[in-house]
């Protein structure tokens, strides 16, 4: 059932926090009408700000929800159960959305009384238009809806669909959770720039653009990221001494533990917060 013209579908925010905000605003800033959005959040800091965007700002489920072709879930995942309740009777006719971590989509099913449900899971550089995600739904969604949901994130950065919903995880340890292990590597760049005499603002401006630069690099290469680091790191060198330090202290397998940890915790968050009915 839709209620709207396929170029600008309505879609219901659950939640109107960062990851809501940065999708709203991507949607906005592509020619989205801020009208036919709808976003219920309990918050008034939170509401006022989506308001002087144009959005309907809801501080509880009500009658503006029933027209909504998509509802996002964009709450924590130990509140998607409760936050439910008050939405579900005004959106029978909807499709599901949710980029809560680490609830399956048959525990979505369950609570939501449907099994219209896509699960994505974003990260924080959607703030900029230069967002991951990653998204799942069964073989058997039909491609409009898909489309849909496609659409309420495409603003945001690039998007890319896994086949088998346990990926989903891994999505969330790679990308999901991503940008704290760039940040985390970030402040060690900084951090090392002045202990060696830069200036806190110099050392900041060295390492992001390092980041960004490499990043465009990779992007732009049909090197692997391997090629690339052998590239610049000549023997006896520079950076070869820094490599070897890493090396030395197993960096790459730290690093690679800690990724099969934030899938864990994904795997954990289903047992913890899924078995409400």
């Amino acid at each position: 059932m839709t209620h709207s013209s396929p170029s600008h579908p309505i879609m219901a925010f659950i939640g109107g926090g960062n990851m809501a905000g940065a999708i709203i605003g991507g949607l906005i800033s592509q020619g989205h009408p801020a009208g036919r959005i709808v976003v219920v959040e309990p918050f008034a800091e939170s509401r006022e700000r989506l308001a002087a965007q144009g959005v309907q700002a809801l501080a509880e489920a009500g009658d503006a929800l029933r027209q909504a072709d998509l509802v996002v879930w964009a709450v924590k995942p130990q509140m998607l159960h409760e936050a439910a309740q008050p939405v579900l009777p005004y959106v029978g006719g909807a499709l599901h959305l949710s980029i809560a971590a680490g609830i399956g989509l048959g525990t979505l099913a369950r609570w939501l009384g449907t099994e219209r449900v896509v699960r994505a899971m974003p990260n924080t550089p959607a703030l900029v238009g230069q967002g991951m995600t990653g998204l799942y739904t069964p073989a058997a969604t039909p491609d409009a809806d898909r489309e849909l949901a496609e659409s309420a994130l495409r603003s945001t950065g690039q998007l890319l669909w896994v086949d088998d919903e346990a990926l989903i995880d891994s999505v969330t340890a790679v990308s999901g959770s991503g940008p704290a292990y760039v940040f985390f590597f970030i402040e060690a760049l900084e951090q090392a720039g002045v202990e060696m005499g830069l200036t806190a603002e110099q050392a900041h401006q060295l390492a992001v653009g390092t980041f960004t630069g490499a990043s465009a690099l990779a992007a732009a290469s049909n090197d692997t990221p391997a090629v690339l680091r052998q590239r610049v790191t000549s023997k006896g060198g520079t950076t070869f001494a820094a490599i070897s330090s890493m090396e030395a202290d197993r960096v790459k397998d730290s690093i690679v533990r800690a990724l099969h940890a934030a899938r864990l915790r994904a795997q954990e968050l289903e047992q913890e917060f899924g078995r409400a009915d």
